[in-house]
């Protein structure tokens, strides 16, 4: 098969969960009738002894991709590490522009959670995994405000059943190019976003006022 390339398919189901920890923003996708649904939420791994562990996450139970998370329902999720444009001015030889990117999907069995109090447990799980090690907050089992939100979303877990990294960062060039293609993979991770992110409040908010 020459598609993907073999070189950019990582080999260590490690380094995809470091992907996975790292960055727990995922998208989640999923399919009916020929329909693809997709979703911007926060997964997170949890090791559970399994083979492979498995996702814990919630969508809200208005969604219309919920109708597609039955239970032993297969669906992916897909997470984004650094990715970068690379200007063929990075390297030490004549190249052409590309995109160097490090990916993980992860596909699996869907496993509802049906009862509250299960639900709750994976939002308390969840939040201190995403707080970090140095947590500025705890959320509480029986803070009461959770008895409300539990209504309105829905709990799930996935068995992770397949996992594939994609991991392109120029490993076809030479190894000089490849460290300079690292370092400009490091370095456009530090971009300042700042006026971007204003400018988008700014205009969403104008737009949501005039209705367009």
């Amino acid at each position: 098969m020459k598609y993907p390339p073999q070189h950019h398919q990582e080999a260590s189901f490690k380094n995809v969960l470091e992907v996975v920890k790292n960055y727990p923003f995922a998208t989640l996708v999923t399919a009916k009738n020929d329909t693809p649904f997709i979703t911007h939420i926060p997964i997170v791994y949890e090791d559970d002894g399994s083979t492979h562990g498995k996702l814990v996450a919630h969508i809200d139970k208005y969604n219309p991709q919920v109708e597609t998370l039955t239970h032993g329902a297969i669906v992916t999720s897909v997470f984004y590490g650094p990715d970068c444009y690379i200007s063929p001015s990075t390297y030490s030889t004549k190249q052409l522009p590309t995109w160097n990117y490090i990916f993980a999907h992860l596909k699996g069995k869907v496993t509802l959670l049906t009862d509250k109090e299960s639900v709750k447990h994976t939002m308390v799980r969840m939040t201190s995994f995403l707080e970090g090690e140095n947590p500025k907050y705890e959320l509480a089992l029986d803070d009461p405000r959770m008895d409300a939100l539990v209504d309105y979303i829905v709990g799930f877990e996935i068995e992770i059943t397949h996992w594939e990294g994609k991991f392109k960062f120029s490993q076809d060039k030479l190894k000089k190019d490849q460290e300079l293609a690292k370092h400009e993979l490091i370095r456009s991770q530090k971009k300042d976003v700042s006026n971007f992110v204003d400018s988008i409040f700014k205009n969403h908010e104008n737009a949501q006022k005039s209705g367009k």
